[in-house]
């Protein structure tokens, strides 16, 4: 029997807020543990907590740019479980009555759209850590790669309290791959929409992975296996691929696949059961009784529409129509949103239609070009000095990076010459018309200039020029190198070429032009 995969994820993310979900104590990462804390996120008797209500804009933001329905009425709900990083016994989440659903996430790479089951409002656990280093004075701290803890764990609570939502695909990717992009483009509109950091390093996005396998073409599903908290795009892609061959494996031997909650470990590239799989009774779900529900005025969920930017995959349907660049191009270029206005700016100021006036367009440069020169050598420049997106105007304005391009394209440089350009001018502020003519980059086209050059390589290479006019072709690119090197590389090939051409010929138009020069 053939079986195929079924993948749903859950995505946790931290909201980009100042302070907490339910407190004042600022939501930050980094802080000396224990020192972002209050009764209210330690759950003290008699505290009582305050919704966010910059938590709640941002999440309704993200509910509308999914296309999700957000519900006027939700509810909040305690999640009940006990765990040491869990201080108050219980969960402050939401349950039967979410925040928004019935949504959808576009892939970039396809044209597929994964559903978006439910999307709501909760706060964080604390943080168990399991391996430290010590200071000298004996006192503990959190340290990556430290040492094990001889049967004892530390808890910090800072991140207590801290505003997330979790966002729960409906189970419809049939791939690591699918589940990767997805991943991905959810990370892009997170950023664009300023919903969060998206920091998988720090903790703003985590990933539980739901996978089964049933057999090809069935409507059922097989039992879920759950991959707990795997903090990488490309963790998740790998947790996949293990579980759909150990769980393959499992049927064809004819074993049963167990519902249970498993980890990945990165080293191995497999995954090991933790426990076995909650279900929804487990954690006593019943409605907080320190909140009210949560009353969303249907004009404050307009308003909150009208303030969403432009998504990545209209900007990248917009960008391919209107600059008539390939599908390719456009995903890269809106990978990050600053990247994608910094193309814009470019394109503009290299004469692709508004925003800029006449007045600002004094290079004329294709917006192919500009895309092929940010995907290439900016991106590259940025990862080499470890620079984000947001940094590249900075380094190179945009109306800059336009003028090289047409320095190019006008033939007044070689593409190998605009690197070096590239290379001079990225953060230093010099033009690229200046640095060309410092570095002596600048490409000669005059025909009288040129045609020194080739006089001299047929004075130089009478064996070459023979064989050419004997009828061996090939020979003209061993002479058209010639003059490129006795030109020292400022010679545009393509001119001289032609002239070459036209000399071995016999039709002495270097001559003609050198009498037309004045």
């Amino acid at each position: 029997m053939s079986y195929e995969p079924v993948i749903g994820l859950e995505v946790h993310v931290q909201l980009l807020t100042a302070s907490k979900m339910f407190c004042r104590c600022p939501n930050r990462f980094g802080e000396p543990p224990n020192t972002l804390i209050c009764p209210i996120c330690l759950g003290y008797p008699g505290a009582l907590p305050v919704v966010n209500g910059r938590a709640i804009d941002l999440a309704v933001g993200l509910a509308l740019a999914l296309g999700c329905e957000v519900n006027e009425t939700s509810v909040f709900a305690r999640k009940n479980y006990f765990y040491p990083d869990l201080p108050k016994g219980y969960q402050i989440s939401q349950h039967d009555r979410p925040l928004a659903g019935n949504g959808s996430l576009p892939l970039t790479g396809s044209d597929k759209r994964v559903g978006i089951e439910r999307l709501h409002l909760e706060e964080d656990a604390g943080k168990l850590l399991h391996e430290t280093t010590r200071r000298r004075s004996g006192a503990p701290r959190e340290a990556p790669g430290g040492t094990a803890l001889d049967g004892e764990s530390l808890v910090d609570f800072n991140r207590c309290g801290v505003p997330l939502v979790e966002i729960v695909s409906r189970p419809e990717m049939a791939s690591a791959e699918e589940a990767h992009d997805y991943l991905q483009t959810l990370h892009r509109l997170l950023l664009y929409t300023g919903t969060s950091d998206g920091s998988m390093e720090e903790g703003s996005l985590r990933c539980d992975v739901n996978v089964s396998l049933r057999p090809a073409g069935s409507a059922l599903l097989g039992k879920k296996v759950e991959v707990k908290n795997v903090n990488s795009f490309r963790y998740a892609a790998r947790a996949i691929e293990h579980e759909i061959e150990r769980q393959r494996a499992l049927l064809e031997a004819g074993g049963r696949v167990v519902q249970e909650t498993r980890a990945f470990d990165a080293a191995s590239g497999a995954t090991r059961a933790t426990r076995s799989k909650e279900e929804a009774h487990d954690y006593r779900y019943f409605p907080e009784p320190d909140l009210p529900p949560l009353v969303l005025a249907r004009e404050r969920i307009e308003a909150l529409r009208r303030e969403l930017p432009e998504l990545p995959w209209e900007r990248r349907a917009r960008l391919a129509a209107r600059y008539g660049l390939p599908a390719d191009d456009a995903r890269v270029l809106t990978a990050a949103r600053e990247l994608a206005d910094y193309f814009e700016a470019a394109a503009a100021a290299g004469g692709a239609g508004a925003p800029a006036s006449p007045k600002e367009i004094v290079n004329c440069a294709s917006p192919k070009g500009i895309a092929n020169w940010i995907m290439g050598e900016a991106l590259r420049e940025l990862r080499s000095r470890r620079l984000e997106p947001a940094e590249l105007a900075r380094a190179l304005p945009p109306a800059r990076l336009a003028a090289l391009v047409a320095m190019v394209e006008a033939g007044r440089l070689s593409a190998s010459a605009g690197k070096e350009v590239f290379a001079a001018v990225f953060g230093s502020g010099e033009e690229p018309a200046a640095a060309a003519g410092r570095l002596g980059l600048v490409q000669v086209s005059d025909a009288a200039e040129i045609g020194r050059w080739v006089d001299e390589v047929i004075a130089g290479n009478p064996g070459q020029v023979e064989q050419y006019r004997a009828g061996k072709a090939a020979v003209l690119d061993h002479l058209v190198g010639q003059v490129m090197k006795r030109s020292g590389g400022r010679a545009q090939p393509a001119r001289a070429r032609q002239l070459l051409r036209q000399a071995l010929a016999g039709e002495a138009p270097v001559l003609r032009a050198r009498a037309a020069a004045p």
